[in-house]
């Protein structure tokens, strides 16, 4: 066998490194903390309480959010509101998957979704503040601009979805109601 080339085997290495590269920068960034993960991993199968940790969760990345925005020392400030936003939208994105799933199993989450649904609307509004500030210079603006956009896009379908839901749930929950005071018993 023929040794190969110094050109094919620095060829072959910046192979596999480009490949390295983009597989790392695929890899998403966890939102959540050590502390989070475990309260989540405690409340998975009690959909009031785990929904209720990622309202929390979301929340608390909002507050931290307009915490920062406020302070007139803070550093790097489009960086670290694009990276917030961000946070903020994977946290929200996790609540909706995991409404699907109490749904698929068929859970009653009619407390959990008042909460969501007063939320959806604390969030719009606390973010579409930002996306109207006026104190904001444009080239920072920009730099965020795309992420606070598609936060306020998700959150808008969202509300509309929780609202629908919290309907349907709440008619089912009625019809749960009268059969159950029909036949005596629970439905099952």
């Amino acid at each position: 066998m023929r040794p190969r080339s110094f050109g094919f085997r620095l060829g072959v290495g910046l192979l596999l490194l480009a490949t390295a590269d983009t597989a790392s920068a695929q890899r998403h960034h966890d939102p959540f903390t050590a502390e989070e993960i475990e309260q989540i991993r405690d409340a998975s199968w009690e959909p009031q309480q785990r929904l209720s940790l990622y309202l929390k969760f979301a929340r608390t990345r909002l507050a931290t959010l307009m915490e920062m925005r406020s302070d007139p020392k803070a550093k790097n400030r489009a960086r670290q509101t694009h990276d917030a936003l961000d946070d903020f939208l994977l946290i929200y994105d996790e609540l909706n998957d995991n409404i699907d799933t109490y749904i698929d199993r068929k859970n009653d989450i009619r407390k959990p979704l008042r909460l969501i649904v007063d939320a959806d609307t604390e969030f719009q509004a606390k973010l579409r503040a930002l996306k109207d500030a006026a104190d904001v210079a444009p080239e920072e603006a920009k730099q965020y601009e795309f992420v606070l956009t598609n936060t306020l896009d998700t959150l808008d379908t969202s509300a509309d979805d929780h609202r629908k839901l919290l309907a349907e749930q709440e008619e089912a929950g009625k019809h749960k109601k009268k059969f159950e005071k029909a036949t005596g018993g629970k439905a099952e």
